[in-house]
Order: C-alpha cells, then sequence, then structure tokens
C-alpha cells in the first residue's frame, strides 16, 4: 500500500471512495470508473489494467484505522491545485451514474470538497452538472 499517491491514484481514490461510501458499488458506478478511466484526458498514460489493484489498495486504507480521514488526505497531498476540482467532477459524476442520491456519497463529496479547500459555490455547480449529465428520460 502506497503512502503517497500519484495525481491519477488520487483521483481513483476519490471516485473508488466515493462509489463504496454506502457500502455497495453498483454497476452503473464501476462502469463509469472504467469509462472515465479509459477515455479522459487526465488518465493518458495510466494504464486502465492497473484500476483493480488500485482499487484493492484504496479499499485496504479506507478499511484501516481511521481510514477515511487517511484517504482523504492522500486524495489532498497528491492532487496539484489545478486538478483538484477535476477530482471533486469525477467523484459526483460517479455518485450521479446511478441515479440515486444517496446519503453516504453526499456526506463523503462535502469531506472531499472540504479536504480539497474548494469554493462551495463551484462544489454545488459541479455536483449539479453531474446529476444533470445522469438524468434518463
Amino acid at each position: 500500500m502506497a503512502s503517497s499517491l500519484s495525481p491519477q491514484q488520487a483521483i481513483i481514490y476519490a471516485m473508488i471512495t466515493t462509489s463504496a461510501s454506502d457500502s455497495r458499488m453498483s454497476d452503473a458506478e464501476l462502469g463509469r470508473i472504467g469509462w472515465i478511466v479509459k477515455e479522459l484526458p487526465v488518465f493518458q498514460h495510466f494504464d486502465e489494467n492497473d484500476l483493480i489493484a488500485e482499487s484493492r489498495e484504496c479499499a485496504q486504507v479506507v478499511s484501516g484505522p481511521d481510514g477515511l480521514n487517511t484517504v482523504l488526505d492522500m486524495i489532498a497531498s497528491a492532487l496539484p491545485e489545478h486538478l483538484r476540482e477535476t477530482a471533486f467532477a469525477l467523484a459526483a459524476d460517479v455518485a450521479a451514474s446511478d441515479q440515486r442520491s444517496n446519503p453516504a456519497e453526499r456526506r463523503f463529496l462535502q469531506l472531499l470538497a472540504g479536504r480539497l479547500q474548494l469554493d462551495p459555490l463551484i462544489v454545488a455547480a459541479l455536483a449539479r452538472c453531474a446529476a444533470l449529465r445522469h438524468r434518463s428520460l
């Protein structure tokens, strides 16, 4: 288990922890994480085959002593300023992907936004945009 993360690993940890915060990871959430890692420019040089190993390592951190605070600290310390909003936006996208508003996921996103020191108006806008992107007919 790594004590420090790359920015790409930090974003993966943010997405995985968001999805797992309600004690279940839906197929929609897992599919969205896979799509994000495969398609978005921030993961351009990341080997998507490493996603499962990264997910397991994240789960180990979260299940350890003071796991939630540890993972939030690891995410925040690994992300440069210009990727903090990106990490939050992608985590919010994962939370919205199953079209269910979940209190545990919302709470984790609040904690993530606080730890990343994001502007509350930007946080609200990013979360709203994620919800709108996943609306169905």
